[in-house]
């Protein structure tokens, strides 16, 4: 029977949800959401195709022991209790990191120094190793201490699952893959209609919302730390991704309608690059360059999602809830499509000229944001 691995998925807060209901359609067990993350088992194999297909998950991480620990003894301890050889096999570079909130223990850099240690000794006392070059892959450890509850994680993806490879150039308002994808899933769009971002930027949620539709697993083009992990070896890591490469035959479908506006033509030059970086095929997402006000689209029924400037990293407060306002004259040219924003300013209602339907909380890297909801308003 294959070893099932206690496990804990990182998620930007509000999106502890979404990538609960990912985990329990993936198919692994004991999903309980929590603040900041979910909980759950999951084999080997299951471990790896979660890193490859959630869209919404900043880290997956094995949880390998936890306890209360008020005294570096004690830490040492729990950290010397795990079995290291089981993720070691003898020139791997030991990097930990800590987090400590609210403890006894709350100096990172000492935490950091007691838990190597540990897991050196451990090794040491299991092999008889000696020597530790560290030259070799990754062993990304981290110890996150909270209220003196501390657990000691296996970092399996390496950089965030936000970076999947396709974007090599942020522009001037980067906005994470993650939230792109969740803002996708927020607004209701269906593959059947269209959908349309008139700030698309450098092409992130046109991206998000085109691997989505046509089931490509967001980290296929990029590798994971756990891939070079002891193991994890025996996984035949080429043939899992071809079994979840996605239907790509179907993106030379005529129904498919995304689609991408911006007044920037060098964010629309990135945009393009990342569509091809993508691998998504040339012309499958046009873009035009086109001011807000100007912009007519001959479609029914779709979904305008959009990431404007928020007053506050771009521009002049002033003009961009000005551009708020030409979101809802927008909406007015197109009444039989609805409309997902998202934005910091806690103006945003007022400039648009009307009060969202529904409204949810997410936050843009460290910035507080509300996802406002505009039905059709031929619906209203």
């Amino acid at each position: 029977m294959d070893q099932v691995f206690q496990c804990y998925a990182t998620a930007a807060f509000g999106m502890e949800g979404l990538v609960s209901s990912e985990l329990k359609k993936l198919g692994v067990g004991n999903v309980s959401a929590e603040n900041g993350g979910v909980r759950f088992s999951a084999s080997a194999e299951q471990v790896f195709l979660c890193n490859l297909s959630l869209h919404f998950t900043d880290r997956l991480f094995l949880i390998l022991a936890s306890e209360t620990c008020k005294t570096f003894d004690q830490l040492f301890n729990l950290v010397y209790s795990i079995d290291w050889t089981i993720f070691f096999s003898g020139d791997e570079s030991i990097d930990v990191s800590c987090k400590c909130t609210r403890s006894i223990l709350m100096s990172p850099r000492d935490c950091q120094s007691i838990s190597k240690k540990a897991i050196i000794e451990k090794i040491r006392h299991s092999t008889g190793l000696k020597l530790f070059p560290e030259s070799g892959a990754s062993l990304p450890v981290h110890i996150s201490i909270r209220k003196d509850y501390a657990s000691v994680l296996l970092n399996t993806s390496g950089d965030a699952l936000s970076r999947r490879g396709y974007r090599t150039w942020n522009g001037d308002a980067p906005l994470r893959e993650t939230l792109a994808a969740a803002l996708v899933e927020i607004s209701g769009w269906q593959r059947s209609q269209p959908l349309h971002d008139p700030c698309c930027g450098t092409g992130t949620i046109l991206i998000e919302a085109a691997l989505r539709a046509f089931g490509v697993p967001p980290g296929i083009r990029r590798s994971f730390a756990r891939e070079k992990n002891t193991c994890f070896r025996s996984l035949d890591f080429a043939a899992l991704r071809i079994s979840t490469s996605g239907m790509n035959d179907s993106m030379n479908s005529s129904a498919f309608r995304i689609s991408g506006s911006d007044i920037d033509p060098s964010a629309l030059e990135l945009a393009r690059k990342h569509i091809r970086q993508a691998n998504l095929p040339q012309g499958l997402i046009p873009l035009t360059q086109t001011a807000l006000q100007k912009l007519v689209l001959p479609d029914e029924n779709g979904v305008f999602i959009c990431n404007p400037p928020y007053g506050e990293r771009l521009g002049d407060q002033k003009q961009c809830r000005i551009l708020y306002h030409e979101l809802y004259m927008l909406q007015q040219r197109h009444p039989t499509w609805r409309m997902c924003v998202i934005s910091s300013d806690p103006a945003f209602e007022r400039s648009f000229g009307k009060k969202a339907a529904k409204k949810r909380r997410l936050y843009n890297g460290r910035l507080e944001c509300t996802v406002y909801l505009y039905p059709p308003l031929l619906f209203q």
